[in-house]
């Protein structure tokens, strides 16, 4: 059914509209007529609020789940509501510093992204999302630190400030090789990503031009192999807060939460969602059966696109919980915490 535009409501039944989305967003219960009643602002007798109310209804803004239970808005209330009446609440000058400092402390940019999903599943009281950036960071230094038995630890320093670690096997190889073999791919490869380290070091090593030794050759290549086979291995999205949607009202409905839980478990299907908030200039709100993945769980998902410094779109985070999130809280937050990030990616 297709809403009426805002403009047409009534002023009556533009403030009962909105009192009852306020309430049901903030109670998740279905709101009355005697609750609205006595709300001093619109001086109105219960029968005229129920008049009014029906008449929502009636053009598919509001629904009464039950029998005299009050009334709650539609998927295409909440669309109408987001859109037309929305009052945003800007983050404080204290949750702003608090989302910067947390993200600041953060350390490397894998840990940003696990701090910056954990933060919005906190801020949203929902679970918190956030796709990895899909570039590969350009190298700043690869090291080498023997573990004993024939194993190393492989230390990768992007110039983002990301670090990352993978064990390889070394066999034999003493010591103060594994310091060459870490100067020699250091002073090399600085600046390139690891696809065009990889192709550049075995072009070097075929053309007979490495000043390496063949221990130390088959040393390299098994490094930059465990490196491309992780790296296509890394994961799509990060997802905190699960937990969240476990709430009370989710104990009145249970097999929602149980859809929505399943569908977060396929990564790749909610990373193609949020794939399609890459290109948008503003935060994107999705409710509900609007999208085809969560249609069932009757969800909302609230998606932002970070920018890295040169404001090149490198990624999306967002949140996702039960329709009746606090959009007019959560979508500035959201749109705050992907700025605070951006700062953040090389």
């Amino acid at each position: 059914m297709t809403s009426p535009p805002v403009t047409e409501l009534t002023e009556r039944a533009r403030a009962i509209f909105r009192l009852v989305v306020e309430g049901y967003l903030e109670s998740g219960q279905p709101v009355g007529s005697k609750t609205l009643s006595q709300d001093q602002s619109l001086d109105l007798s219960p029968a005229s609020i129920r008049s009014v109310l029906a008449d929502l209804e009636a053009v598919g803004l509001l629904a009464a789940p039950h029998t005299s239970a009050g009334r709650l808005p539609t998927e295409t209330g909440l669309r109408l509501f987001v859109d037309g009446m929305m009052q945003v609440a800007e983050p404080t000058q204290a949750e702003r510093e608090a989302i910067e400092s947390r993200l600041e402390k953060s350390g490397p940019i894998e840990q940003a992204l696990e701090a910056t999903s954990a933060m919005l599943s906190d801020l949203s009281g929902a679970a918190g999302m956030v796709m990895v950036p899909s570039r590969e960071p350009r190298l700043a230094q690869i090291t080498l630190v023997p573990l004993g038995q024939g194993r190393a630890l492989a230390v990768l320093v992007g110039e983002d400030g990301g670090v990352e670690n993978r064990v390889i096997e070394t066999g034999d190889t003493p010591a103060h090789l594994l310091e060459q073999v870490s100067n020699y791919i250091t002073s090399r490869l600085m600046g390139r990503t690891l696809a065009e380290a990889s192709s550049a070091m075995r072009q070097e090593i075929a053309a007979g031009k490495s000043a390496l030794d063949k221990a130390s050759q088959d040393l390299v290549e098994r490094g930059l192999a465990v490196w491309t086979e992780d790296t296509a291995k890394r994961p799509l999205l990060i997802v905190r807060g699960q937990a969240n949607l476990l709430d009370a009202s989710a104990l009145e409905d249970l097999e929602r939460v149980r859809s929505l839980l399943d569908d977060l478990e396929n990564k790749q299907s909610v990373a193609e969602l949020l794939e399609t908030a890459r290109e948008a200039q503003a935060t994107r709100i999705f409710i509900g059966s609007e999208n085809r993945l969560f249609a069932l769980s009757g969800s909302s998902v609230i998606a932002s696109p970070y920018r890295d410094r040169e404001g090149r779109v490198v990624g999306v985070l967002g949140v996702i919980g039960p329709t009746r999130l606090n959009y007019a809280r959560v979508v500035p937050m959201v749109d705050f915490t992907a700025r605070s990030l951006g700062k953040l990616i090389g």
